[in-house]
C-alpha cells in the first residue's frame, strides 16, 4: 500500500536567484490539503511568478489549491509554469470552475423565425440521410433473401397480407365509392352549365385510374398500416425484444421489416385495383340516379374513350407508395425509445411522413407523366 501514499510534504519557497519567483514542490494532493492551505495562508504577496515544475504529485484538490494559491497572489494564468502532464489537469480544473456562459439574446422576432427555419431544414435533412441508409439496408436484405428461400418467412408475409390487405378492403372500397359520388356530383355540377354531362363518365374514369385510386388506398394505408407498424416495432423496442432478436444472431430487418414490406407491395395494387372499381362504381350510381346515363352507356364511354394507359399509369404507382409507407412505418419504430410517449410521438409522426410524402410523389409523378404525354 505504501506505493500509492503521498511521502512528499508539499512546500512553498522563493527562489534564492530570483526573489519574485516562488518555487513549489512536493506532493500536491487531496491527502496534504490541511498543509497547503497553511503554505497558502502565508505565501508572499510579492511573488510576480509560480514555478511549480518541483511537483512530484498533483491531483484535482491540489490543481484547485494552486489555482486559489494563483488568484489570491493575483497573478494570471501564463505565471504559472507546471510539467506538460500536471498543465493539463490544471487547465481541466481551471475550466471545469469557470463560470457558464451567459444564455444568447432572444433576437428579433426575424431572428427567431430563421433560427427555426435552420432547425427545420438541418433535422430534414438528417432524416433525410436516416431515411436512405435504411433504405439501402433494407433492399440489401431483399436481394439476399431472394436468393434464399428459407428467409421468406411466408407466414409472416400471410398474417400481415391479412392484416393490412383483407381486413382493409371494406374500408378502401366504401371510401372510394362515396368519393367517386362526390366526384361525378362535382362534375355534374359543373359540367352542365355546358350542356355536357355525358362527360362526367370521363371524369370520374380518368380520374380514379390515374390518380384517385391509388391515392386514396395509399393515403388510407398510410394512417392505418404505417401507424401499426410504428406502435408494433416501437413496443417491441421499448421491451426490449429488438435487443433480444439482436441476441439471438437474427436480423431485425430481415425478421420484422422485409415480411411488412413485401405484405405491401403485394396487396397495395390489388387494393388500388378494388378502390378504382369502387370509385367508377360510385361514378356510375350517380349517372344512373342523377344523370339518366344507363350502366351499359357508363360502360361503354369507359371502353371506348379512355385508354388502358390510364390504368397503367395509376397502378405503376402502387408499389412506389408501398414501400414509402412500409419503409417509414417500420423506421419510425426503430427510432422509439425506451417509454411509451416515445411509441405515441414516433407513431404520430410516421402517419404525418408517410401521407405527405405519398402526396409529394404523387404530384411528382403527375408531372412527369404529363411531361411524357401519358
Amino acid at each position: 500500500m505504501a506505493t500509492w501514499l503521498d511521502n512528499t510534504e508539499p512546500g512553498l519557497a522563493p527562489d534564492p536567484q530570483q526573489t519574485d519567483r516562488l518555487l513549489v514542490s512536493g506532493d500536491w494532493t487531496f491527502r496534504k490539503a490541511g498543509r497547503l492551505l497553511e503554505l497558502i495562508a502565508g505565501a508572499d504577496k510579492d511573488i510576480q511568478t509560480v514555478d511549480a515544475r518541483a511537483v512530484t504529485r498533483l491531483d484535482a484538490s491540489g490543481s484547485k489549491l494552486l489555482l486559489s494559491m494563483m488568484a489570491r497572489l493575483g497573478l494570471p494564468a501564463t505565471a504559472l509554469a507546471a510539467k506538460p502532464e500536471h498543465a493539463t489537469l490544471i487547465d481541466a480544473v481551471r475550466n471545469a470552475g469557470a463560470p457558464l456562459p451567459d444564455a444568447p439574446p432572444a433576437g428579433t422576432p426575424l431572428y427567431r423565425i430563421l433560427e427555426s427555419i435552420g432547425r427545420w431544414v438541418a433535422n430534414a435533412y438528417w432524416n433525410i440521410l436516416v431515411f436512405l441508409d435504411f433504405l439501402g439496408r433494407t433492399l440489401l436484405s431483399l436481394m439476399e433473401s431472394l436468393f434464399n428461400p428459407r428467409h421468406w418467412r411466408v407466414t409472416s408475409i400471410v398474417f400481415h397480407m391479412q392484416a393490412v390487405g383483407l381486413n382493409a378492403v371494406p374500408l378502401v372500397m366504401l371510401l372510394s365509392f362515396m368519393v367517386g359520388a362526390v366526384v361525378a356530383f362535382l362534375g355534374a355540377t359543373v359540367l352542365s352549365e355546358f350542356g355536357a354531362q355525358l362527360w362526367v363518365v370521363e371524369l370520374v374514369g380518368v380520374a380514379f385510374f390515374r390518380e384517385f385510386g391509388v391515392l386514396l388506398t395509399a393515403i388510407l394505408l398510410a394512417g392505418r398500416t404505417a401507424s401499426a407498424f410504428t406502435a408494433q416495432i416501437g413496443s417491441m423496442k421499448s421491451g426490449e425484444e429488438l435487443d433480444a432478436i439482436r441476441t439471438m444472431g437474427l436480423d431485425p430487418i430481415e425478421l420484422l421489416v422485409l415480411p411488412r414490406l413485401k405484405a405491401l407491395l403485394l396487396t397495395l395494387p390489388l387494393l388500388t385495383f378494388l378502390a378504382t372499381m369502387a370509385g367508377l362504381l360510385g361514378g356510375m350510381a350517380v349517372c344512373v340516379w342523377h344523370l339518366d346515363i344507363s350502366p351499359e352507356m357508363f360502360i361503354g364511354r369507359l371502353q371506348n374513350e379512355l385508354s388502358p394507359r390510364h390504368f397503367w399509369v395509376g397502378m405503376s404507382k402502387a408499389p412506389i407508395f408501398a414501400m414509402v409507407i412500409g419503409l417509414i412505418g417500420c423506421l419510425e419504430g426503430f427510432k422509439v425509445k425506451n417509454n411509451a410517449q416515445s411509441v405515441g410521438e414516433h407513431t404520430t409522426s410516421s402517419v404525418v411522413q408517410s401521407i405527405s410524402l405519398v402526396i409529394l410523389l404523387d404530384a411528382l409523378a403527375a408531372m412527369f407523366f404529363m411531361e411524357l404525354d401519358l
